[in-house]
């Protein structure tokens, strides 16, 4: 069982919609299913460093070993709740996850809304009804409460900027950084995007997560003091 690793960036490609990396782990080479949104920070060079953590899914099959790479715990755990539901392969798990963030999925399955869920390719009628079905009753899990906690206290009601922040979340998450220290700076994070009105000529991913870290590094400076 591997639950995570940690190793160098070697390659990373596409192939239709499924995103890939290389990661050399101890001279291995382990070819693991990422996410659309890391796959285009890595490609765009917004994370510089290369050396990489991701917690890992291994699915075994008779003809071969799939690994499916996630920046964080909630996320890997997230995609194996959706995998429980019946009928639902790892392609349509990730596909939910490529195209909606955690908060985005678990207030469609509470308000019932049929048609986000059938938005992803791949999935009916019928298997959105089996998804809201079998996963309502699995949200007071500590992932989705925090989840659920983290988006009620700050509010954010925009689907763009709610993704944003969550990819930013996560990123600072896989950067060691505690979810404690995250949620302190995550109002000012949030004005920052307001004040530049979502506009992609001033504001991008990269700007953020340097802005985050700017002023997660000086609250820990002062501690120290």
């Amino acid at each position: 069982m591997i639950s995570w690793i940690n190793g160098d960036l070697v390659e990373l490609w596409q192939i239709n919609q499924k995103f890939f990396v290389l990661i050399n782990c101890q001279g291995l080479g382990y070819e693991i299913q990422i996410l659309e949104s890391f796959f285009l920070k890595l490609k765009t060079n917004q994370i510089s460093n290369k050396n990489i953590t991701l917690w890992i899914k291994h699915i075994k099959k008779e003809d071969s070993d799939l690994f499916f790479g996630f920046t964080s715990k909630e996320q890997k755990n997230f995609f194996i709740e959706i995998l429980s539901v019946r009928g639902v392969g790892s392609q349509i798990s990730m596909g939910i996850l490529n195209k909606f963030s955690i908060n985005e999925v678990i207030n469609a399955i509470k308000t019932q809304d049929k048609k986000l869920i059938c938005s992803v390719p791949g999935i009916g009628q019928k298997m959105s009804d089996r998804l809201i079905l079998e996963l309502k009753n699995k949200f007071k899990s500590e992932i989705l409460s925090e989840k659920d906690k983290s988006k009620d206290e700050f509010d954010i009601k925009d689907s763009e900027t709610n993704k944003m922040i969550e990819d930013l979340q996560l990123t600072l998450q896989s950067l060691s950084y505690k979810n404690k220290e995250i949620n302190s700076i995550l109002p000012i994070i949030i004005k920052e995007i307001d004040l530049l009105g979502k506009n992609e000529n001033n504001l991008s991913f990269e700007k953020l997560l340097k802005l985050a870290m700017h002023y997660l590094d000086k609250d820990s400076s002062n501690i120290a003091r």
